[in-house]
């Protein structure tokens, strides 16, 4: 079936919020995107079904500034509520976009007066003022008067696709090594798209520790998944939920994946094998288990490095 591509992004007045709010913030644009999609998926008007989801944070735009932002896979279509047939979107669209942002700006704003009053948001340096509670609402007021960019791609052509795709997006980090094309005299030069330009390379130049500073904007809180679904997808009941598709859908269960040991995935996955020596190339043979040897007690010692 096809795979919708959505992507929620907030504006900068609210990105300003999440940057000296992480945890809470990010935790709150990953439920309000997910109730968006699927209150309106199962409103009888637009689809009427139980949808699923793989959704991922991003927090970087092209530049490096910080950008956040919510990635969401979706399949194209979704569980009757009575449980009995598969509703399919129409033909190359998912859900009204517009009514989607103006859901997700509800449930998003909705959700952070209540840490506000909750004191969960703390405000420093330019936002301090937002400690008051007047100057807060007018934040919020000016958030509701502004549109919100919800949008959704085309569809993926297949599976394959949304598994090659995730396998290059889920845990990519800000920067590739293969954007950076200089180091020298105290300054990092990297290519980015220029997406306002028809999506022109272009060459940034930026001072050594204002890239640091920059690529440390997207460290996510300790513990912070990244990486969550949603509806039928979501880990509590997803292998119920999938054998409940695949009937509706009359499709095939999946082969049982092949025993392999550590070693063998690892070759497999990334074509290094663990058994061959990295200075001689030579075989390297397991012989056994290290005997362990009782250690005299010392304090607990955490190296930082």
């Amino acid at each position: 079936m096809p795979y919708y591509h959505v992507v929620f992004t907030l504006p900068a007045q609210a990105a300003e919020i999440a940057f000296q709010n992480k945890r809470t913030v990010y935790a709150i644009l990953f439920r309000a995107a997910a109730d968006a999609m699927r209150d309106i998926a199962a409103d009888p008007k637009h689809l009427g079904a139980e949808i699923g989801a793989v959704t991922l944070l991003h927090t970087w735009g092209q530049t490096l500034q910080h950008h956040p932002h919510l990635h969401c896979i979706v399949p194209g279509g979704g569980i009757a509520p009575d449980g009995t047939r598969w509703v399919t979107c129409r033909p190359g669209f998912f859900l009204p976009v517009h009514v989607l942002s103006r859901r997700f700006r509800s449930l998003f704003l909705a959700r952070l007066q209540t840490a506000f009053a909750a004191g969960e948001l703390h405000f420093s340096g330019t936002l301090a003022a937002l400690v008051g509670s007047a100057a807060f609402a007018e934040r919020l007021d000016a958030l509701r008067a502004v549109e919100w960019v919800v949008y959704a791609k085309r569809p993926f052509a297949g599976p394959q696709q949304v598994l090659a795709y995730l396998g290059r997006y889920t845990h990519r980090v800000a920067m590739a090594n293969s954007r950076l094309t200089r180091l020298a005299d105290g300054q990092v030069d990297f290519t980015w798209k220029d997406y306002r330009h028809h999506g022109k390379t272009k060459v940034t130049t930026l001072a050594a520790d204002e890239f640091i500073r920059r690529f440390l904007l997207h460290a996510v809180p300790d513990g912070f998944h990244r990486i969550r679904h949603i509806g039928f997808l979501a880990n509590g009941h997803r292998a119920a939920k999938l054998a409940l598709c695949r009937a509706l859908l009359a499709a095939p269960a999946p082969d049982p994946p092949t025993p392999e040991s550590y070693r063998d995935r690892i070759r497999r996955l990334t074509g290094h094998a663990l058994d061959v020596c990295p200075d001689c190339g030579g075989a390297m043979l397991e012989r056994g288990p290290l005997p362990r040897h009782p250690q005299p007690y010392a304090p607990f010692w955490c190296d930082s490095s």
